[in-house]
């Protein structure tokens, strides 16, 4: 969102609010004075723009504040996925860098869960795409999972729906590969997690345009 200043407008990044409003709560004692006194600024400027910018700019704040508020080891959580009832239980996770082949910048988010007596760890690889810079998550069921890649792929979807509230998109290739597609929101769940939002945050930061 554009901020008015003097001479022109300063851009203001929707993760740069967010991340602003989550040192507001998490940060040193200096970085949440300073972090808060700048969002409290955004939010009476975004007033002027009328009521719709402000919620938004609201909503922005509210989810930042909300990161790292939940351990990702020992939550559990009852989900629904293709008709199927799952109990998901993490046992740990965490989230790190990479790079493609192309030397792009990629996010790796790594849960590892029991479900219905299964242990396994699963992974989705974030990279940014096309000419809109989108963050779009991929994952691979895998064919030497208990009960095959179908049930490999549903059981990663209730993991993902347990700790981010949506299910994947799951997609059958001609070549018999079942992959998972995660959107930019669901990041928006994952960061809710200690393990997860700093590292998910610096990628976002570092990969915007």
């Amino acid at each position: 969102m554009p901020e008015e200043g003097r001479y022109g407008y300063v851009l203001i990044r929707r993760e740069g609010l967010a991340y602003a409003a989550w040192l507001s709560v998490y940060g040193s004692g200096r970085q949440r004075e300073l972090a808060a006194e700048f969002m409290n600024y955004i939010l009476q400027r975004v007033r002027d723009a009328g009521e719709e910018v402000y919620e938004k700019a609201r909503e922005i704040v509210e989810e930042g504040m909300s990161r790292s508020s939940i351990t990702l080891k020992g939550s559990e959580k009852r989900v629904e996925v293709s008709g199927k009832e799952y109990v998901v239980k993490v046992l740990s996770g965490g989230a790190e860098f990479d790079k493609s082949r192309d030397g792009k910048l990629l996010l790796r988010i790594k849960i590892t869960a029991e479900i219905g007596g299964a242990r396994s760890e699963y992974t989705i690889t974030y990279g940014r795409y096309g000419e809109d810079n989108a963050a779009v998550g991929f994952a691979v069921a895998r064919a030497d999972a208990p009960g095959g890649k179908r049930a490999d792929a549903e059981r990663f979807a209730a993991v993902i729906k347990a700790l981010t509230g949506r299910e994947p998109r799951i997609i059958e290739r001609s070549d018999g590969t079942i992959e998972l597609v995660c959107g930019r929101k669901y990041l928006d769940g994952f960061m809710r997690y200690t393990e997860l939002a700093v590292t998910i945050a610096r990628w976002l930061e570092e990969t915007s345009r």
